[in-house]
């Protein structure tokens, strides 16, 4: 199997990358970047002039230094490049376990040295135990920075090879006796952004472990070593519990959970993945009582309060469902320890001929076309607890439509015109009065701003909703009736009044600085949190243009005209209708993206339908194309990918999987990195490969 081409990141200055590293070592917080690779070349004609030029790689074998330095020798001869050869070479891998840059400086030729730097750039010395704790780093590092298939991790940062960290058994016992090892040291590595403390379930270890069990199928694998560890902690049940269940074990997960809450009965990872259980079972009465003790045992944890709320969705308890997603503690999204690189003087991008498919490389001028409107919504910028709380705001959206969630909304929370008019009639009558119906707790919006941009202490301003509403009314996107048309079908919402404006008394009323009135009417209302109401706002916009798109579509119909739009604002839109939790409409825009340019993140919202209906010849064939695609951006290697064949493996076997694709009239080497999937599975024996 070939590798995937070495991009090259030219340097205006040698050594300036890894400068950059240095001083970036004491910001990191969880996992680290991607290993950084340094070359120096030196011209063979313009008087030995040296030049610096890196990329950056992830799924290297880095339990020693010799791995590390055999990567860097299979990359120091360039066929394409005649004029220059490589004298030095630098391999940087960050352990987050002891918080050091493990470093290989080989020479050419020469000897190999390697060392490691702390936080303050001084250097160590590289013992065994420091490498182990590397190679389990990179081994969580190369399925955090791994693509899901849609590119947006490979658009994020330029020029990364990523491999398959795990090709063997042999490799997968390492990696798990190194899990096993370092078990209870997970919790340094940090966590998902929706975990407020990491702890020994829930950290980057245990996220990276669960993940490679169920990209590989290797549940067997997965219940030795949570079956072990569980021996010396009992908190362990949670996660040999989420396998037993992904391998069809449910009785034993069953009885596990119930012999593990007897011992820990305040344990939330048990009760949350008990309630799971008996969702997915229909037993929502059931997963209530869990989830209820679950927001009991961590009522700081984001998840509780989601899962409580997903369940009074499926109840249709609508204003419980509103109560508790208010309730439900917001955290300020952390992205992944991202490298920052100074300016490059050149980027080389190669493309290995195994790659080329004329399908995915094709160029239209009018992807980059988009309207302002589509760039303004503030939905798409959503990550961590904020995009799974407005998931499940969409959702309820989704079953009851907007006007009664509106009525819901008005029902349970007090509103901005409600309680000013109540103000004024109780002001003077009863000063002193209790406000205990009037308590609410201010969260902070992403990134110290709320939706619209202001800072979390501003309120949101009518006026600025109503400029921006007439900007777009009056954009040449969409004729003005589509826009009336929405305008009139979807109500804008009224503000709810939020803790930060009682407590402060900000407010128009001649004595607003009195905030201690009595409000007999509000008994039985709570106060909306400022980001639970600036996520309504955003999901009135997506509405609307959402209703404005399938106007206009509807009206091209009718008149048997083309709607035209440019690939990017397909994809948009297609995101879109994903958001509200309309499939086929996305897959429409998806497929219209499609039909103008290749988009990985199209094709994969379609290959979603394939799987959906079960139609495994075009499952694959959307497969061959997004692989390919991945490989062309130097990734031979994505766990979405590689879940997806398994599964089709499982269901179809792996001799008709590799004759479907192998009948497909595409370049011999295209299909040949769809068929390395394939022998992946048969290496790990997954189920289907038996023939």
């Amino acid at each position: 199997m070939v590798a995937p081409a070495v991009p090259e990141i030219i340097e205006q200055e040698i050594e300036s990358a890894v400068d950059s590293r240095n001083e970036a070592l004491p910001t990191l917080r969880e996992l680290g970047p991607p290993d950084l690779v340094h070359l120096v070349k030196q011209s063979s004609k313009s008087g030995n002039k040296q030049s610096g030029v890196y990329h950056h790689v992830t799924g290297i074998d880095a339990s020693s230094s010799a791995s590390l330095a055999a990567y860097v020798n299979t990359i120091t001869y360039n066929p394409n490049d005649k004029s220059s050869k490589v004298v030095s070479g630098l391999y940087c891998c960050y352990n987050a376990f002891s918080r050091l840059d493990m470093r290989v400086d080989v020479k050419i030729p020469g000897g190999v040295e390697s060392y490691c730097i702390d936080e303050r750039g001084d250097k160590r010395v590289a013992s065994d135990a420091l490498w182990m704790e590397t190679f389990l780093c990179g081994v969580l590092r190369a399925y955090a920075y791994a693509d899901d298939g849609s590119g947006e991790s490979i658009k994020k940062i330029i020029g990364v090879r990523r491999f398959d960290p795990i090709t063997s058994t042999e490799m997968e016992h390492k990696f798990l006796d190194a899990a096993e090892r370092l078990f209870f040291k997970g919790p340094q590595l940090g966590s998902e952004p929706e975990v407020q403390v990491p702890n020994n379930v829930s950290n980057h270890l245990t996220t990276g472990l669960i993940n490679y069990i169920h990209t590989t199928g290797r549940y067997t694998s997965g219940l030795n070593l949570f079956q072990k560890l569980r021996t010396r902690d009992m908190e362990v049940s949670s996660l040999l519990a989420r396998v037993m269940l992904s391998a069809d074990e449910e009785v034993q997960a069953v009885k596990l959970l119930h012999d593990a809450i007897a011992k820990l009965p305040m344990d939330y990872s048990l009760l949350d993945c008990q309630a799971t259980f008996c969702q997915g079972k229909g037993r929502l009465d059931w997963a209530l009582e869990c989830a209820k003790r679950g927001v009991t045992a961590a009522p700081s944890e984001f998840a509780t309060w989601a899962k409580l709320a997903e369940v009074y969705v499926g109840l249709e308890q609508w204003d419980l469902a509103l109560l508790t997603l208010n309730s439900c503690p917001m955290f300020t999204y952390q992205d992944k320890d991202l490298p920052r690189m100074p300016e490059a003087a050149r980027v080389l991008l190669p493309v290995l001929p195994e790659s080329m498919l004329d399908e995915i490389d094709e160029v239209s001028g009018t992807y980059d076309e988009v309207h302002p409107s589509l760039r303004k919504l503030h939905a798409a910028g959503y990550k961590g607890t904020f995009l799974k709380a407005y998931s499940i705001l969409t959702e309820v959206t989704a079953k009851i439509g907007w006007d009664q969630l509106l009525r819901v909304r008005s029902h349970v929370f007090v509103m901005e015109e409600e309680y000013r008019s109540e103000k004024q009639t109780t002001q003077t009558s009863n000063p002193n009065a209790s406000t205990t119906a009037l308590r609410g707790t201010p969260s902070p919006g992403i990134n110290g701003t709320n939706s619209n941009g202001h800072p979390d202490g501003e309120a949101y301003s009518h006026l600025d909703d109503e400029e921006t509403l007439n900007e777009k009314q009056s954009s040449p996107t969409s004729p003005p009736d589509s826009a009336t048309i929405a305008d009139k079908s979807i109500e804008k919402p009224e503000h709810t009044i939020t803790s930060e404006i009682v407590k402060s008394g900000n407010d128009d009323s001649p004595d607003s600085t009195n905030a201690n009135s009595k409000y007999t009417q509000f008994h039985n209302k709570r106060l909306c949190e400022r980001w639970l109401d600036n996520l309504f706002m955003v999901l009135y916009e997506d509405l609307r243009i959402y209703t404005i798109w399938r106007t206009d579509m509807a009206r091209a119909q009718s008149e048997s005209s083309d709607y035209r739009k440019s690939a990017e604002e397909w994809e948009i839109l297609g995101e879109l209708a994903e958001r509200l939790h309309h499939f086929p409409e996305a897959v429409e825009a998806y497929q219209a993206c499609l039909r103008v340019k290749f988009s990985p993140k199209a094709m994969k919202g379609v290959l979603k339908m394939y799987e959906m209906q079960g139609r495994s010849g075009e499952m694959l064939q959307a497969m061959i194309r997004l692989i390919t695609w991945q490989y062309r951006w130097y990734s031979e290697f994505s766990p979405a990918l590689l879940r997806t064949v398994r599964k089709l493996i499982e269901t179809e076997g792996a001799v008709k999987v590799r004759s479907i694709v192998q009948a497909t009239s595409l370049p011999q080497p295209v299909l040949d990195l769809t068929h390395r999937y394939v022998e992946l599975c048969v290496a790990f024996r997954s189920s289907g490969t038996e023939a």
